[in-house]
């Protein structure tokens, strides 16, 4: 979830959504999805706002509302909407993927260097590690180990990769396995390498809001020779509520350029081995 200030709006006010004029109604699946993504990416807006934007009235915006507070998403306060806080909800997956793009592809193509062909690799569910990936099929041959489901569909069919998908108790909000199952088959494999991310980093340490995915996570970093967490800097110095580990468990941590110096030195403190993948500038406009 990008880190945005909840209690400012624009000065501008509220903008109309590309398609709130002159065209074809969404259908309220697809009204709600633009509605999280406006609100996750803006923080609190009020109904009100929200209902001009989308251009549905406030009975429509406020059932949209408890529709995405009953799925976790968002959760609604005095007439307004925000961004569940990271400190204690995880975001549903298709919202997750969506967050800090850039910062998880600049991370992806510094981790890449980590791999080397013949290996095998464990990736966690989380959405950090996607770009990741979608371009192993250029390190093949390998073997990937995981417990997401979002992974296994993407590289099912990837010639040349050995695929193993970790069963147990399914949890939807994640699209992956958990559970006890899960974390007896973790233990019975041995990893070249792990990537693993987490919604939190909280002075020298890596924080999760939810237990079990935490028992998951500490039973893959049990199971690996190495250990790297991918981690934006949108994400440095939140809190959750239990501790996954200290930062120097792992064997390196990759952060993307948009940290500053004064935080990346504390964390550097925190005697981690620390790496920045500097992310790319945006291509020039008609390029």
């Amino acid at each position: 979830m990008r880190d945005v200030e909840s209690d400012v709006r624009p000065a501008e006010g509220p903008t109309r959504r590309p398609d709130a004029d002159g065209r074809r109604k969404n259908t309220p699946m697809q009204r709600q999805e633009q509605v999280a993504e406006y609100v996750l990416h803006s923080g609190r807006v009020s109904a009100k706002d929200l209902a001009a934007v989308f251009d549905v009235s406030a009975m429509t915006i406020h059932r949209d509302l408890d529709e995405l507070e009953h799925q976790g998403v968002l959760r609604k306060v005095r007439g307004a909407a925000e961004p569940q806080p990271t400190s204690l909800f995880e975001s549903n997956v298709r919202y997750r993927i969506r967050a800090s793009m850039v910062e998880k592809e600049a991370i992806c193509r510094h981790a890449m260097r980590q791999i080397q062909p013949g290996q095998a690799v464990m990736l966690d569910d989380s959405t950090t590690t996607l770009p990741l990936v979608r371009h192993l099929h250029e390190l093949t041959p390998l073997t990937v180990i995981t417990h997401f489901l979002t992974t296994v569909n993407e590289l099912r069919g990837v010639k040349g990769l050995k695929l193993t998908m970790l069963g147990g108790e399914y949890l939807p909000s994640h699209d992956a396995f958990v559970g006890l199952g899960c974390e007896e088959a973790i233990a019975s494999l041995r990893a070249d390498v792990l990537f693993m991310s987490v919604p939190a980093v909280s002075e020298c340490n890596a924080m999760h809001q939810e237990q079990d995915i935490v028992r998951i996570k500490r039973a893959l970093m049990a199971s690996a020779k190495r250990k790297v967490l991918l981690v934006d800097h949108n994400k440095i110095g939140k809190s959750a509520l239990h501790l996954l580990a200290p930062l120097s468990e792992f064997d390196l941590v990759i952060i993307d350029s948009g940290i500053d110096n004064e935080t990346l030195e504390r964390l550097r403190d925190c005697s981690a081995n620390i790496e920045v993948a500097s992310m790319l500038p945006a291509p020039h406009p008609g390029s």
